[in-house]
């Protein structure tokens, strides 16, 4: 059973500068792994930057661990949330496997933030599927596109305290990789996150920054 979802964000806001490149945005994990709320934050700032935002989701047994999609579409004015195959500008996965099976909707040189973290799916645990291999993963992303950044969110967000920090560091990186104030973004992350993490998630936007910026530590 998959659920859709449809939230325009913004009717009333200005428009934003024509300065401003209209953006498809497609985020993808499994369930837990707070790829909504990352969708939610992504939204946000759009907002918060003056464009017209349009924001989709799909998801099936999330909370079992299925594959959870939302789409976030900024412009000048969109009139609908979706994204179209091979329209997506950026694909931020939260799991490898994930960015494979999202990898249609990316353009042809457009850019992947992926977490190199593995949450293999019931039809491997159970032994009716295979899980592919890295070199398998990395071969077909590099088919569509050469701009694919690891980020290894779940991994830093462990070491920071908390796993589920890990879409935070994955959406620390993709503020860097569109040269946005970091201001803006954690102006939006405080709201979204109780105020008990929120040192946590501003560690780990700044750490997925970081890596964008000046390279692994």
């Amino acid at each position: 059973m998959e659920f859709h979802q449809t939230v325009p964000m913004n009717d009333t806001a200005s428009s934003p500068s024509k300065s401003l490149p209209s953006l498809n945005i497609l985020l993808t994990g499994v369930g837990g792994q707070g790829t909504i709320l990352a969708s939610n934050i992504v939204a946000e700032v759009g907002v918060a930057l003056g464009y017209d935002v349009k924001k989709a989701e799909v998801h099936g047994m999330s909370q079992r661990g299925g594959s959870v999609v939302s789409q976030v579409r900024w412009g000048r004015q969109v009139f609908s949330p979706i994204i179209p195959p091979g329209e997506a500008d950026y694909l931020i996965a939260f799991e490898k496997l994930e960015a494979l099976r999202a990898l249609s909707y990316l353009r042809p040189g457009g850019q992947i933030i992926v977490d190199p973290h593995a949450i293999p799916p019931v039809t491997v645990t159970s032994g009716d599927a295979h899980y592919p291999e890295d070199e398998t993963i990395q071969v077909q992303l590099a088919r569509i596109t050469p701009h694919v950044h690891w980020i290894p969110g779940v991994a830093i967000a462990e070491e920071l305290g908390n796993a589920r920090a890990a879409n935070v560091v994955l959406l620390g990186a993709f503020s860097a990789l569109l040269n946005h104030d970091p201001d803006l973004w954690l102006g939006v992350i405080r709201q979204r996150v109780p105020e008990k993490y929120r040192e946590l998630n501003e560690q780990a936007f700044a750490r997925g920054r970081d890596l964008i910026l000046t390279g692994p530590r």
